[in-house]
């Protein structure tokens, strides 16, 4: 059971939590990710009196990770409580501070991840006004968000292998452009990264916002690139990819990206409706596909514009 226990001095934000599923029972996992907090404490109750208390669920209670006034807003992450914190300094400081926070915590383990995350500021990808370095997702308009900096870190540690100098790497669903430019550094200037939004205003201000970051120059070298369309068509004109990351979760696993996965390439996407899980699929050399689940997540879903505009 993975839960990273947090400082009792330490405050959450309104409505923002993030669960520790890793190694759960199903039952246990499904209630913390999709019950709000008073229905958490409800069954507390019940299983107290029944003397039937999950030692996980009694710890998460007795140390009040859910104050019963706030509701949960899981979108993009999974894994660990959250580890929101302030900092105070330049932007740089604040940056490492959290990169260094989820290295404390067990999620960066990769040298090259943590030296990404360092090289490229989230606060250059989230709204003005918006507290760049907690460790919850944003909502960045268009009924989108960009995903909380844990889930950035563990996807990109999932595909690090794939991520290669000289690779080519897909980003579905590219938002504000941030994983994309960690890709491109990753992959650097002989490799290919390719960021595909259907929102066409979330596609200019990424490229606003990557213009601001370290990636500019690979931007402006052509081997960074956003487009927009259809994530769910993939990008065929810079396939095969040897890694495609999905940001938006999707039903069924879309048979194009499939298609424009390299053998030996990887895929991360989170995948199911209510019941979601990322999973990890991999090509094998021969064409056949392997498919495991790495946690349980939450994610908005991966649909059309229009109905990604009307609310889903």
């Amino acid at each position: 059971m993975l839960l990273m226990l947090m400082p009792m001095s330490l405050s959450l934000p309104a409505g923002v939590i993030a669960y520790g599923f890793r190694n759960c029972s199903p039952p246990l996992k499904r209630l913390l990710a999709h019950s709000n907090t008073n229905n958490l404490h409800h069954y507390h109750h019940l299983l107290r009196r029944n003397n039937t208390i999950p030692p996980q669920l009694n710890t998460l209670i007795s140390f009040n990770f859910f104050p019963r006034n706030r509701n949960c807003l899981l979108t993009g992450n999974s894994l660990f409580f959250c580890m929101e914190r302030f900092w105070s300094g330049s932007s740089i400081n604040k940056n490492k501070a959290l990169v260094e926070h989820l290295q404390n915590y067990g999620t960066i383990s990769s040298k090259k991840v943590s030296e990404v995350m360092e090289t490229i500021d989230r606060a250059l990808f989230v709204p003005d006004g918006t507290p760049a370095y907690i460790d919850s997702p944003m909502a960045i308009g268009y009924n989108a968000t960009i995903s909380a900096p844990h889930m950035h870190a563990t996807c990109l540690q999932l595909l690090e292998e794939n991520l290669k100098s000289g690779m080519h790497v897909l980003d579905v669903g590219s938002g504000t452009g941030y994983l994309t430019a960690c890709f491109a550094l990753m992959v650097g200037p002989q490799g290919c990264a390719v960021g595909v939004e259907h929102i066409p205003e979330l596609a200019d201000s990424s490229i606003k916002n990557i213009k601001k970051s370290a990636a500019a120059p690979l931007l402006k070298e052509g081997s960074l690139s956003i487009h927009v369309g259809d994530g769910r068509q993939g990008w065929p004109e810079f396939a095969p990819y040897d890694a495609i990351h999905v940001g938006a979760a999707a039903p069924e696993i879309p048979q194009p990206l499939l298609d424009q996965l390299k053998p030996g390439g990887r895929m991360v996407i989170p995948v199911g409706n209510i019941f979601q899980d990322l999973k990890v699929i991999d090509k094998n050399e021969d064409g056949s596909i392997s498919v495991r689940s790495e946690t349980s997540v939450r994610y908005v879903p991966l649909t059309s514009k229009d109905a990604q505009l009307r609310g889903y």
